[in-house]
């Protein structure tokens, strides 16, 4: 599927798999000019269980002034390759700010939610917050694969050299690190979990169990998880421009009340609502 926009005198496209649907926790500060690329494409059948998804970010700013792009992470680990370098960069707690200038991409691997764990061989946890070279988990084959990835000229055969290399090293399914994915994916769908406790009712499983899982498998508790979600939310209901009753609103996300919402927004924002809504131009 293809999307195409037009904002200002910037063009963005974005590609990607109909399974996979278009990307979340974007914070949309509209660029004034250039031309943007975005795509997200599927793993080899075999690895799905572990990755969610590569994808790709290009753009030409050449001519024009450097925009900030900002994003709100998933509570994913991933593998980044940009610069000629290969990176891994478990979840990050913060808001994610990079500067995009000139001509160039990035391209990714998105790992399911505890699919990096096989790999890693210890908790996620020690990822957090955290930027490794590759070579500090894979070795010399990490070496390798930047190598093979600097040599390749476009997406297809970046996608090719990943899906080979995870292809010889694909763990065998694991039931606790399907369960860890399962979990994040319901509190992504059920946005009516608010609460750890409310996780722990609907799945059966003790609170203190779900700490440990999700501190060991997907590298952060839950509670940061669904109100990390619940935002996402938030932003895409911004996004869309419609009329929003923001005390409602606030308790239907997990708030005791608005000026709880704003705080959080801000503090990881760095806006308030308000603030990012004209920063979007989506006023409501």
């Amino acid at each position: 599927m293809i999307v195409k926009t037009r904002q200002s005198g910037a063009e963005t496209k974005e590609v990607f798999d109909p399974a996979l649907g278009k990307s979340r926790g974007i914070l949309r500060r509209a660029a004034l000019a250039g031309k943007f690329a975005v795509s997200r494409r599927s793993p080899a059948p075999e690895l799905a269980h572990c990755i969610a998804h590569y994808w790709t970010v290009s753009w030409d700013l050449r001519g024009h002034e450097p925009h900030v792009q900002e994003t709100l992470p998933h509570p994913n680990i991933y593998l980044v390759f940009e610069n000629d370098r290969l990176l891994i960069g478990g979840v990050s707690t913060s808001k994610f700010t990079r500067v995009l200038e000139g001509q160039s991409y990035a391209f990714g691997v998105k790992f399911r939610p505890g699919g990096f764990y096989p790999f890693l061989k210890s908790s996620a946890r020690k990822l957090t917050n955290r930027i490794l070279p590759a070579n500090r988990i894979f070795g010399k084959d990490g070496d390798a694969l930047e190598a093979e990835l600097i040599s390749s000229s476009n997406e297809k055969e970046r996608v090719k050299a990943t899906d080979t290399f995870f292809r010889l090293r694909a763990p065998e399914p694991d039931e606790t690190i399907a369960l860890a994915c399962q979990l994040v994916e319901r509190i992504l769908e059920e946005t009516d979990i608010k609460t750890v406790d409310d996780l722990a009712g609907r799945t059966g499983i003790g609170k203190r169990t779900l700490q440990r899982i999700f501190n060991e498998y997907v590298g952060i508790n839950p509670k940061w998880v669904i109100r990390r979600y619940r935002l996402h939310e938030l932003i895409e209901r911004i996004d869309s421009g419609e009329q929003l009753d923001w005390p409602d609103l606030a308790l239907e996300l997990g708030y005791f009340d608005q000026a709880h919402l704003i705080h959080d927004f801000r503090a990881i924002v760095g806006h308030s609502p308000a603030q990012y809504q004209n920063l979007t131009g989506k006023e409501s």
